[in-house]
């Protein structure tokens, strides 16, 4: 606490690295992909970003998934300076949603098994038609104290 210390705080070195690693992330993107040439051409053009670890192209379902240290806006700007219309994708599994045919939900374009992914098809927690079901059903084991 003295004069060395105030000294050596003064001409302290400090090294402050910026390097923020990306973190591993997996982006689907859909592409419609008509030929072989197409399929190729995505391929190779994000497969030659920095830090990207898998691709696999789906042609049947026009769906790219990029695996790696990447940024999502670059993969799709990649994606989208091919020439190819891409946009994030953009769809779910329909197993995973409630109301399936939800207005916007439901969509022709969809690959199968699959539904637009919008705040209409899920259930929101705890409404009352939830509630009653779970409180009549078998699975409930307090349902005979009820009846």
């Amino acid at each position: 606490m003295g004069i060395i210390d105030h000294i050596s705080d003064m001409f302290e070195i400090t090294r402050t690295r910026k390097s923020k690693r990306k973190p591993m992330q997996t982006v689907e993107i859909k592409v419609k992909m008509d030929c072989d040439g197409c399929e190729r051409k995505v391929t190779n053009a994000v497969s030659s970003i920095k830090g990207v670890k898998s691709v696999d192209v789906s042609r049947k379902q026009s769906k790219v998934t990029v695996s790696g240290y990447i940024e999502p806006k670059k993969v799709l700007k990649r994606v989208q300076n091919t020439g190819k219309k891409a946009e994030f994708w953009p769809y779910v599994e329909y197993d995973l949603v409630s109301y399936p045919y939800a207005i916007g939900a439901y969509d022709k374009k969809a690959p199968s098994g699959y539904v637009r992914d919008v705040p209409q098809a899920y259930q929101t927690p705890n409404t009352p038609t939830q509630r009653l079901t779970s409180m009549f059903s078998d699975e409930n084991p307090n349902a005979c104290q009820i009846m």
